[in-house]
């Protein structure tokens, strides 16, 4: 019999859950339901994702949507879980970790899964409380939105909810929820966890599942030798091999590549210490916790090369065979370079059958990167500059932020005269729609954070607007793209979150 308390409870959003995750049976999971948190109240919210996802304008402001996204009330048709996984962490096997501190709600009918981050403490939390706090609820919303605005496959973020319930971290803080959408959250650390502890059974059931709803061409005979396992190797090294080169090409360092933090998909996900880079650092770690620099801006390519490698591992005994392994991960070596010169030759306004000597458009990438990094040169300042300058010809602006003139304008005029046969309307278009003029500096986020303290989220929903559509002029918020103030460079962003 259902009571008026459990009516109350259970909210129907309208939308048809499938649970395809809690299928897979609980060798996979824990079933764990939300734990509460008091006055809950709205910090950011997304529209876009909101239509994605088919919920009407009216539920991203309810009262209802907003306690259920808290963990107060219980969505109609979800199957909460906590998922069980393992990983490398900083180089070193860690063995079982787990959703410690994240519930899969379920998956809808049009494929977005739907999680609930900080929703409290799981079997998988460890030590931990199974929080989020504010400050890195809100980085992880806007940076969700902003990588998407930019076309880069992420996971993305429908909404941040707060409470003022303490979270003791460093200092004490107060809670707070994001509700994430992705297409999938599986991550090359479920792989893992099911090889390493010889679950062969379950390791197959979780890679046929993965094929099945997110790589269906890897289920025929023309993958790698024929194999689907392989072939599911090489899609995954494809997808990985573009989002690193979209990183690289854009200035973003992700902080803590773990193999539990690599999506399946390709995807980016697990927003932590994540930075844009203001000065051009190749060996920038903006990770306070990464005492070696593991995962410095320049060895993000590395390292992924690496977890593929540990991908590769943990599908072995599916795959069989150890040199079709090697062949589908050795895709990764030769797709990421091209993949990153295609986007550095985009940054430059030239497109890929443009009749420019490749040997050119090589020496002008690695050049001017050169000069960045010589002079710690602002990335995104720079190209946004170089993408009103007229092909290089109109250089006051860029010369104004390198103090060796003479090696910029020996760079400028080479790179004027590669582009002189080149329409000119045709190289600014493609310049302004590949360099953004804003991205998710952390000063930004820093001030929306400390606004968000005090009950002021305006600062969020400007940032929110402005990233939603990085690359348009915006005309009255030219301070969001200005250079960051000297206090940014103290900023620490640690795995503390």
């Amino acid at each position: 019999m259902t009571t008026t308390t459990d009516r109350q409870r259970d909210l129907d959003l309208g939308l048809i859950w499938l649970n395809t995750f809690a299928g897979l049976g609980e060798d996979f999971y824990t079933p764990v339901a939300p734990q509460q948190l008091p006055e809950p109240y709205w910090i950011g919210r997304s529209p876009s994702v909101a239509r994605a996802l088919g919920l009407g304008d009216a539920w991203l402001g309810s009262d209802e949507l907003l306690e259920a996204l808290i963990g107060n009330r219980s969505i109609a048709g979800t199957l909460p879980l906590a998922s069980v996984y393992s990983g490398h962490q900083f180089g070193q096997w860690a063995g079982q970790l787990g959703d410690g501190r994240a519930l899969l709600l379920g998956d809808t009918a049009d494929g977005h899964e739907v999680q609930l981050k900080g929703a409290g403490r799981t079997p998988y939390s460890r030590m931990g409380d199974g929080r989020a706090v504010l400050r890195s609820s809100i980085r992880e919303f806007l940076c969700s939105e902003a990588m998407h605005g930019l076309g880069i496959a992420s996971s993305r973020a429908l909404c941040v909810v707060g409470s003022d319930a303490p979270v003791y971290r460093e200092t004490t803080e107060t809670a707070a929820v994001v509700t994430r959408v992705a297409p999938s959250f599986i991550r090359f650390g479920h792989f893992e966890h099911f090889s390493y502890s010889d679950q062969h059974a379950q390791l197959k059931a979780l890679a046929n599942h993965v094929i099945e709803r997110h790589y269906p061409k890897c289920q025929g005979s023309d993958g790698v030798a024929g194999n689907r396992y392989a072939a599911l190797l090489q899609a995954v090294c494809l997808r990985t091999a573009r989002t690193v080169a979209q990183w690289q090409a854009v200035g973003f360092c992700h902080g803590v590549m773990n193999t539990d933090n690599m999506s399946i998909l390709g995807l980016t996900i697990d927003y932590g210490p994540f930075q844009f880079l203001d000065a051009f650092d190749p060996a920038h770690v903006c990770n306070h916790s990464d005492h070696q620099g593991r995962y410095a801006f320049n060895r993000q390519p590395a390292v992924a090369y690496w977890n593929l490698s540990c991908l590769a591992q943990a599908l072995l005994p599916l795959i069989g065979e150890q040199q079709s392994a090697i062949a589908a991960l050795d895709t990764f070596r030769s797709a990421f370079p091209a993949a990153l010169q295609t986007l550095l030759q985009a940054k430059l306004g030239i497109p890929e059958q443009s009749g420019v000597d490749p040997a050119l458009v090589q020496a002008l990438v690695d050049d001017v990167l050169g000069l960045l990094a010589q002079e710690r040169v602002d990335y995104t300042i720079f190209w946004r500059r170089l993408s009103h300058s007229d092909g290089g010809r109109d250089r006051a602006a860029v010369r104004d932020l390198f103090l060796d003139r003479a090696g910029i304008d020996s760079w400028l005029q080479r790179y004027a005269d590669g582009l002189a046969k080149l329409p000119a309307a045709q190289v600014s278009e493609l310049m302004l729609r590949t360099n953004p003029k804003f991205v998710l500096r952390n000063h930004l986020g820093e001030q929306a954070i400390r606004a968000a303290r005090n009950k002021n989220f305006s600062q969020v929903d400007t940032l929110l607007m402005l990233l939603e559509s990085p690359h348009d002029e915006h005309p009255g918020f030219d301070a969001y793209a200005d250079f960051p103030p000297d206090w940014a460079s103290g900023i620490e962003i640690s795995c503390s979150s």
